[in-house]
């Protein structure tokens, strides 16, 4: 099966600025530069959405100035790089919920989906204050509440309430930075997803990397479930 849909848990920013003797902030500011590097290359590759969780819900449990630090990338990156997705023909998606955000901010995110509107080589949508549980709940009371008078509700139905409804299922999930879970990250949308970890540490993640892993995407037989 075609690779239509990459997903990403970019995991290792904080160890990579430990074990380089840098501070937080230098491992998240290498990541979101890597992150430039791996979505050009993924739009290479032809495959036409990445989604990366950039930020989950329970990330605000981390430090204040961890916190401030993320949110200033977000800021920067909206700022200086949305031009940048434009040249490369690469359509912008925020997902999770915003309203935590300020209002700046917020118009942020509105203004760089507008402007990448009419791309289409690709799809990069970027999670940020998202989870899978909660949106789940979400769409599925979203469900109840529009198509209650039906007395039994359609997959799809349900679906038109999940943020990422504008997009396919998850084909490929890749989690970088050893561990291996999925943290909460678009559980009903990688049911069937092939699931590939790797010990190397976002920041250090190359092109070559990437390419591994799709290389080994294609070496699967994927059943879903039949013989």
């Amino acid at each position: 099966m075609a690779l239509k849909h990459l997903a990403i848990i970019m995991d290792g920013n904080r160890r990579w600025a430990r074990r380089n003797a840098l501070k937080v902030f230098a491992g998240h500011d290498y990541g979101a530069q890597n992150l430039k590097t791996i979505a050009r290359s993924v739009a290479e590759h032809g495959i036409q959405n990445l989604t990366v969780f950039a930020f989950s819900s329970e990330n605000w449990k981390r430090s204040q100035a961890e916190i401030f630090s993320l949110l200033g990338l977000m800021r920067d990156f909206l700022q200086n790089d949305v031009q940048q997705l434009v040249n490369d023909d690469i359509r912008l998606f925020i997902i999770g919920d915003r309203t935590a955000f300020d209002q700046g901010l917020q118009d942020a995110f509105n203004q760089a989906e507008q402007q990448t509107a009419a791309c289409t080589r690709m799809t990069l949508t970027i999670a940020i204050n998202y989870g899978g549980r909660q949106d789940i709940l979400i769409a599925a009371q979203s469900a109840v509440e529009k198509f209650k008078h039906k007395g039994k509700i359609a997959q799809h139905e349900f679906e038109m309430g999940l943020n990422t409804c504008r997009l396919p299922d998850v084909d490929l999930l890749i989690r970088t930075g050893g561990e291996k879970r999925l943290s909460n990250f678009m559980l009903w949308e990688i049911s069937y997803a092939e699931l590939y970890f790797t010990n190397i540490l976002w920041p250090d993640f190359t092109i070559q990397d990437l390419s591994a892993a799709i290389k080994d995407y294609y070496s699967r037989n994927r059943r879903y479930g039949g013989d």
